[in-house]
């Protein structure tokens, strides 16, 4: 595993073949989000969205207690209405990053994943958690509602009536749950997450480039309009990936019967 961290303070990125990790490395302070460590995950990602030797990406805490779990509230408690509002936005752009970076994100939830760090986890396009791990917004606790983007993604992803319960009781969900509920895709010892994300996201990145990219992007474009202006979408992308070179290597290796070999064009 080859290390890219560059001038990062609060985060690792490490590669292995055509996967690259970025592990959010506040371990004493249970990984909690601060502006700086939002800045470096930004910054990763626009490099690794950028760079051609990473087909997936993971982004998973340091240590064994924590994914993330939640935001520094020290820092909150000295925001007034604007800077809430600026640190809010900034937060969303960030996550957005990792939604649409065009590679599939995979969260693996090592620990607690609470209010910004479970609002991370819900931008990943994937997310498989420990057994031990526990997700939720309890940001009703400290009088205040979910701000990057927890309140929208959650919905869009359970429905109107079960977004409200979790948002509004700020109730901890384990793993086992959360998988019931369709928070999280699958659970895993916690000794054996990395291997088993790993071992997935080694499967994805051994998929056409060019097409899991107009996957993601039909999928989150779709999100957002009518079904039919969702479907228009998805025919024009569909139609692109008839100009690319995998679509007729891959078309070619199925009627010969033999595996595809991708080039990413």
């Amino acid at each position: 595993m080859s290390s890219d961290s560059g001038d990062y303070e609060n985060l690792i990125v490490d590669f292995k073949d055509t996967v690259a990790t970025i592990t959010i490395n506040r371990p004493d302070v249970l990984n909690a989000l601060n502006a700086e460590t939002i800045r470096e995950l930004g910054e990763a990602v626009d490099f690794l969205a950028a760079d051609d030797r990473c087909h997936v990406l993971i982004i998973t805490g340091a240590g064994e207690q924590a994914f993330v779990a939640g935001a520094d509230i020290s820092v909150l408690a000295t925001y007034d209405p604007v800077d809430a509002r600026e640190a809010a936005r900034f937060g969303q752009a960030t996550f957005d990053k990792i939604e649409e970076c065009g590679k599939p994100v995979i969260a693996a939830i090592n620990g607690y994943a609470l209010g910004g760090g479970f609002e991370l986890a819900l931008a990943c396009h994937i997310r498989f958690a420990a057994e031990g791990a526990q997700v939720g917004l309890p940001e009703i606790d400290l009088g205040v509602i979910p701000g990057h983007g927890g309140t929208q993604r959650l919905t869009r992803l359970l429905g109107k009536s079960a977004a409200i319960k979790l948002i509004c009781s700020g109730a901890h969900v384990n793993a086992t749950d959360a998988v019931s509920l369709g928070l999280v895709n699958a659970v895993y010892p916690a000794d054996s997450l990395m291997e088993a994300v790993y071992g997935f996201a080694i499967k994805l990145a051994s998929k056409p480039r060019i097409a899991m990219r107009y996957a993601l992007e039909a999928v989150n474009q779709g999100l957002n309009v009518t079904l039919k202006e969702g479907q228009a979408i998805e025919a024009d992308l569909f139609g692109l990936c008839f100009a690319t070179e995998d679509q007729t290597e891959g078309m070619n290796a199925f009627l010969e019967k033999r595996k595809a070999n991708w080039k990413g064009r």
